[in-house]
């Protein structure tokens, strides 16, 4: 299998026709000037150099602003950067996000001219009423429009959505994930909502107006999302966003988040979380008082499986007086696990 490898190259803000209450694409890129064709090869370029694998499937992705929304002739000029890459065979594809109200036929076959491969919706949430509130210029109605018609253009299809955005409940963004698994995305990412320094939503939590999740709040939310996603064999490549300089622990100084769920191990975070409930439920199907048992799982689990810090192990102990004995085995298919009862209370 080729090791797949992305080149990022973000456009903030550049082209997105809104203000939306949560986003400063700026400060969260940590990059605010205009992008350039010079800017694109000079990315690839030092990434292709610092690529060791041979064997590998490489990817330009436009990351941040609505990249559909630019000036056609600003789209070309990005694109065009990079297509003598994709001819000598240096780069694979192309991707890019946008939002669901700058997809038509004539973008798609622009896109599709440039060897774009893959396109993801800035969604969010399909709930109209809380688009309106966060001021993101297009509807649920949008979304399904633009998601069906980039499937017929045979594009991937990738989603973005959120979770604690203002006056957004559980309930709403599991009925957001449901509707998406309807559009059948191959790909989501999923993004606890953050309040960053200079948004609108910051000023509506300084006012008191809006309280952001906690980070196990998020947790809790996020693992319920995934395990719709898992269950649809749909990718969640992405939970949370990536640890940057600005987007960092609040108590930093470099920090552009003001509160929020931030946390460095996110995912893991929800991953752990969601083995933890599987041990559980198993251990509370044996007709005995379990005192001891011994995990057996596949290596790419185990980091997931003891938890972040070793929270599920501790936790297993505080609240059901449960030693856990860990055991590598290869025998195991990733994403299972075998449990064995090694001591009971009389």
């Amino acid at each position: 299998m080729k090791k797949e490898y992305i080149i990022p190259i973000f456009v903030p803000h550049l082209g997105c026709p809104n203000n939306c209450t949560f986003c400063n694409q700026k400060r969260i890129s940590g990059q605010t000037k205009m992008v350039t064709a010079k800017d694109v090869e000079d990315t690839i370029e030092y990434y292709l150099k610092n690529f060791k694998d041979n064997h590998k499937y490489v990817e330009v992705a436009f990351f941040g602003g609505s990249f559909t929304a630019i000036e056609k002739e600003k789209q070309e000029e990005l694109l065009e950067a990079a297509q003598k890459y994709i001819q000598n065979k240096q780069v694979n594809s192309i991707r890019i996000s946008t939002r669901p109200d700058c997809i038509d036929k004539e973008i798609l076959k622009r896109m599709k001219k440039y060897h774009v491969k893959t396109i993801e919706l800035g969604v969010q949430s399909t709930n109209n009423y809380i688009l309106s509130k966060c001021k993101r210029g297009h509807t649920g109605e949008d979304v399904k429009k633009a998601s069906k018609l980039i499937r017929r253009f045979g594009f991937i299809l990738g989603h973005q959505m959120m979770v604690g955005l203002p006056e957004s409940t559980k309930q709403d963004e599991i009925n957001t994930a449901k509707e998406l698994i309807k559009l059948k995305p191959k790909i989501v990412r999923i993004y606890p909502v953050l309040v960053i320094k200079d948004t609108e939503l910051a000023d509506e939590y300084e006012r008191g107006e809006y309280t952001p999740l906690t980070v196990g709040q998020a947790v809790e939310r996020c693992k319920e999302i995934v395990d719709l996603f898992n269950r649809a064999k749909i990718n969640v490549i992405r939970i949370g966003l990536q640890n940057t300089e600005e987007i960092s622990d609040p108590s930093t100084e470099s920090s552009s988040v003001v509160a929020g769920p931030y946390h460095p191990a996110f995912r893991q975070l929800v991953e752990s979380s969601m083995w933890y409930d599987s041990i559980v439920n198993k251990i509370k199907k044996v007709n005995a008082k379990v005192k001891k048992v011994k995990i057996r799982a596949n290596d790419d689990n185990i980091n997931n499986i003891i938890g972040h810090s070793k929270e599920n192990i501790l936790k297993l102990k505080d609240v059901y007086d449960v030693d856990v004995v860990i055991e590598r085995d290869e025998k195991i298919k990733a994403g299972d696990f075998e449990l064995e009862i090694l001591e009971s209370y009389e």
